[in-house]
This record gives structure tokens, sequence and C-alpha cells, in this order.
């Protein structure tokens, strides 16, 4: 008896949602038809779209569209994290931005978002050993989004950058899983010491606008960095850190600070 290969149409929730906000988009303002259908409508899957929107965003005259859309092609297909970790910081940045209103908007509009998806393919040269198109990346992603993150700096899934304006992450600096941070935030170093020298941040931390950690230390899981901090020492999981140098102030008020994206100190405080 001859077998009969069924073939099952893979399911995805996020991408089918994107798709519907991007029609309803398109009736709603045709003049943005253009922008919608090429960075949208026209490619089946997240990873399409995604790769599609960084080479349009990164590319230059001296690098072109077309060589950055083969690169992040290649990139999103040899490694399926990559897609899980889009997915992943897309539901984040949509459940914690109050000015998040459809999955679609930071594919198309929020640069934090784009930057960082722009970074996992970075860090993926650099794990290829490709370091000069790694660098290159690195360049362009801080010249069109105001975000310079190393390409060999590990960062986890879940991650939201609000507003995403003068980030810095350094080279050995490691970001947990569901970590939030907002605008002109430092992870950086004190030196120029060769070895781990940048901070290294646990999951479900809440980093505060305008906050510097620096060194090789590590704040503790699901702990906030107030806005403004320099943090110089350890912080212990679920405190609250805050001043210049930072002091633990009290707890971290909630189990996600992250998630609830509540910088309010407390009546204590």
């Amino acid at each position: 008896m001859a077998k009969v290969e069924v073939k099952v149409a893979m399911v995805d929730p996020i991408w089918d949602q994107v798709m519907k906000e991007a029609q309803a988009a398109v009736v709603h303002e045709p003049s943005m038809g253009g922008l919608i259908q090429a960075c949208i409508l026209n490619h089946r899957t997240i990873e399409k779209a995604l790769s599609y929107r960084i080479a349009a965003k990164l590319a230059s005259n001296e690098m072109s569209m077309v060589i950055l859309h083969e690169i992040t092609d290649e990139a999103f297909s040899c490694e399926p994290e990559l897609v899980m970790a889009a997915k992943c910081d897309l539901v984040a940045v949509h459940q914690r931005d109050p000015a998040s209103h459809r999955l679609l908007q930071p594919i198309l509009y929020f640069k934090g978002y784009q930057a960082v998806q722009a970074f996992r393919v970075g860090h993926w040269l650099w794990q290829q050993n490709r370091k000069d198109l790694s660098y290159f990346f690195q360049m362009r992603i801080s010249e069109i989004f105001g975000v310079d993150i190393h390409p060999a700096a590990r960062i986890g899934k879940g991650i939201m950058i609000d507003h995403a304006h003068s980030i810095v992450i350094g080279e050995t600096a490691r970001i947990g899983n569901d970590v939030s941070m907002l605008h002109s935030v430092t992870l950086g170093g004190t030196g120029k010491e060769k070895e781990v020298r940048h901070p290294k941040i646990d999951d479900g931390v809440l980093i505060g606008a305008g906050a510097k950690v620096l060194g090789n230390i590590t704040v503790g899981r699901c702990s906030r960095i107030a806005a403004g901090s320099v943090v110089l020492e350890d912080v212990p999981p679920c405190k609250t850190v805050a001043g210049i140098p930072a002091r633990i102030v009290g707890e971290a008020g909630c189990d996600q600070p992250a998630i609830l994206m509540d910088h309010m100190l407390g009546k204590d405080y």
C-alpha cells in the first residue's frame, strides 16, 4: 500500500495577528499601503518580514539592501532561536509598553525592537567568526537607531528597550530573560580590563531611564534600578537601588518589576 503524505500547515498565532493588523491598517490608511505591503504583507513568516525590515533599515551606500537581506535571511534560516527570541521580544514590547496598541507597531515603528533584532543577527555573525561583518552591523545599528550594542554581548529573550535612545551595552555584558530598560541606559566598564568588565543583568530586572551600571558586577533577578542611578556594586535579588552611587532603598515592590514596569519607589523612600 502506497504511503500518503499529509502536510500539516504550521500555525503561528503571533504572525497571523500581525497580518490581520496590517490588512486593517492598509484599509484605514491607504497611503501606508506600499510600506505595509513591503514590510509585512509580502512575507509568509515573521522571520522573512524581519529579514527584510532589518536589511531596509541598515542598508547604505557601503552595503546594499540586497546583500544585507541575504545575510539576515541566512541568519534566521540557520538559527531558529533568533525567531523565537524575536517573537518573545515582540510580545514583551506589546505587553509592557502602553504606547503599543498592536503587535504590528514594534516591527514597523519601534526602534528599540528593531535594534535588538538587528543586534541578534550581528551576534549570530560574531558566533560564526564573521567579526568584520558583525562590527558593520554594530556600526549601522548605532548610526540608525542610536543603540550601541557590542556583537559579543549576550542578551536573553523577552527584552523590551523603551524609547531606545542612547543605549550602550558593552562587549562582555550579559542580560537575562524578561529584562526591561528605558532610554539612556549604559551597561559599561570602569577601565581598560581585557577580561569580563561589564555587568551581568539577571532575569526580570527593570532598569530606569539614564541609569548607568558599570563594571564586572551582578544585578540580581527581579531587582529595580531607579532612573538616573549609578550602580557600581552587586545588587541582591528582588531589591530596589537608587542614587549616585546607588544604594539599596527597599524591596523590588513586586514579583516581576520588568513586566509590570513599576518605577515608583514607595512612601518609605
